[in-house]
């Protein structure tokens, strides 16, 4: 009959639900693959001793086989050969185990991360052991006004990455509960802080603790290249600044439009542990509230003080014989800065609170601090290892000379090129979810090779900060993916870790596509710098 709608099966629409569940099982088939994958690398300290060794072997076949690289920078250049030519140099021969040998401690100690990273952490242990850090977090969260909660909750995620592990250990666990008070999902509040703490990663209004971390790999990979080069901790500010804003307005979006209609109603019968459901959250008490403004006050005070030696044209961290800010004592001082900022608020909170009766108190706040690093110090030093074993086997110049040539040659030069690494950024971050890890082995590869194409290092650190913060939330391998998992499970216990992942997939997407469109704006079209003093191209035009 003319009009009516067609047998089932024969001409009918496809089933959508049919489509939704095939897609969903796909995805789930990806998600679990990207896990089984990331389960096979070891742990990152044994990975660099497996590269340790690798490279180590390498650099005596290579040498062996006399292979060797045109060296591109001028004649006078510090660390250039009069014939002109970077030879692979042999690290297994007697000359080369002698300085193996002679050098093993030097090249820990010397690291350049490695004490900037404990000096800004002990400032940062005192405000976070006084709980000042977490006292502000919780006031700025349950003071927002309910329409506002998931950017605000977004917002201190990202905020929440100056203290190092705070986010995912309190504002996580808060972010759950304060969705379910509301009645809303409480895995959207989860999902809404993970993307902040993790996926904004790099995005803050204040430096941190990854900040000169990173600046220390990125400057030890640019001497390979240029030994007088050096980048400062607040390399990145200016683009990591105004990063949080984006992010923390893509965080509210996917929260609100995709993460939670998607989740639907909350039923409690889901929760693991009933339990979990009668969290109360705790408001600020009055004793809280007075230290935080009196931590406040102290920090407006100290800013006052700071912008008073660089403000005016004679303030005295002003650069000697510029004037300029830049390469000025401020500058290259801005770890101590990063410490004081925390360390004497925190104290101030603490002595207010009573959480800090003496100075005992505070000791025990660094020392808990230093103990936290443990990990980092036995990690650092075998990438530091690495770091100086690749150096002096002029591999990564040699590569550098080589992926410069190669890229130059095929055409792929400007803003595709920075995209390019971008992504190849965030592929790796999903097999290795430790930053600093991650870094140390990719910077004196990518560095170099990518100031041989006109890019500063500065600007190539930026663009590896949003490979490597986009995709932490849907990776197995990252450090506290296990701590969310634990979270989550408590208020819907059949979740695994594919479910998970799903669930912030639509967070790295957003995240990666609206960074990478904004770096290219700042750096492409806008010619900004990413930071103080940072510099866009190399050399300096």
């Amino acid at each position: 009959m003319q009009g009516s709608n067609p047998p089932e099966g024969e001409g009918s629409p496809p089933n959508n639900d049919f489509e939704v569940e095939a897609k969903s099982s796909r995805m789930q088939g990806f998600l679990k693959g990207v896990e089984w994958l990331g389960n096979l690398l070891p742990h990152p300290v044994i990975l660099f001793v497996w590269m340790s060794v690798f490279l180590l072997v390498l650099s005596a076949v290579l040498s062996f086989f006399g292979v060797s690289a045109l060296d591109p920078r001028p004649v006078g250049t510090t660390g250039r050969s009069e014939d002109g030519i970077i030879h692979v140099v042999n690290l297994l021969n007697g000359e080369g185990l002698a300085r193996i040998v002679e050098n093993l401690v030097t090249n820990f100690t010397g690291f350049v991360p490695l004490g900037t990273v404990l000096v800004a952490l002990l400032g940062v242990g005192i405000a976070e052991r006084s709980g000042m850090i977490s006292a502000a977090l919780r006031g700025l969260v349950m003071n927002a006004p309910k329409k506002l909660v998931t950017l605000t909750i977004v917002f201190a995620g990202i905020m929440s990455n100056t203290a190092a592990e705070l986010g995912y250990v309190v504002l996580i666990p808060l972010a759950a509960v304060i969705f379910h008070s509301l009645g809303r999902h409480p895995l959207a509040g989860l999902a809404a802080a993970f993307a902040g703490v993790s996926g904004g990663y790099s995005a803050n209004l204040l430096l941190g603790t990854v900040d000169p971390l990173l600046s220390g790999i990125t400057q030890e990979a640019a001497r390979i290249i240029d030994p007088a080069y050096t980048v400062g901790a607040e390399a990145n500010w200016y683009f990591m600044a105004v990063s949080t804003f984006l992010i923390s307005g893509l965080g509210y979006f996917v929260t609100e439009k995709i993460v939670e209609p998607s989740l639907g109603e909350y039923n409690p019968k889901d929760a693991d542990d009933p339990s979990v459901l009668d969290n109360q959250i705790e408001s600020l008490s009055s004793i809280e509230k007075k230290g935080l403004i009196w931590s406040g006050l102290s920090m407006l005070v100290f800013c006052l003080l700071l912008a008073w030696t660089i403000v005016p044209a004679d303030g005295i961290l002003r650069h000697a014989e510029t004037g300029l800010v830049s390469g000025s004592p401020f500058l290259h001082g801005i770890v101590v800065f990063i410490f004081v900022f925390f360390a004497i608020p925190g104290y101030i909170y603490g002595k207010i609170t009573g959480s800090m009766k003496n100075n005992q108190d505070v000791v025990d706040a660094m020392s808990h601090a230093m103990s936290s690093l443990s990990i980092y110090i036995v990690l650092v030093f075998f990438a530091a290892q690495f770091t100086a074993f690749f150096n002096w086997s002029n591999l990564g110049s040699i590569m550098a000379v080589s992926g410069a040539t190669f890229l130059t040659d095929i055409g792929l030069t400007g803003p595709f090129l920075l995209v390019g690494f971008i992504l190849i950024c965030a592929v790796v971050n999903l097999m290795l979810g430790s930053a600093s890890a991650q870094w140390a082995i990719t910077a004196p590869i990518f560095v170099p090779m990518l100031m041989l194409t006109g890019y500063a290092p500065e600007m190539i650190q930026a663009a590896y900060r949003i490979g490597d913060s986009t995709t932490n939330i849907i990776t197995p391998m990252m450090s506290y993916f296990g701590l969310i998992m634990a979270v989550a499970i408590r208020y819907k216990k059949d979740t695994g870790v594919g479910t998970l992942m799903a669930m912030m997939l639509p967070y790295s997407m957003a995240f990666l596509v609206g960074w990478v469109f904004l770096f290219w704006i700042w750096v492409f079209v806008l010619g900004l710098p990413v930071g103080p003093g940072s510099e866009t191209f190399y050399p300096a035009r």
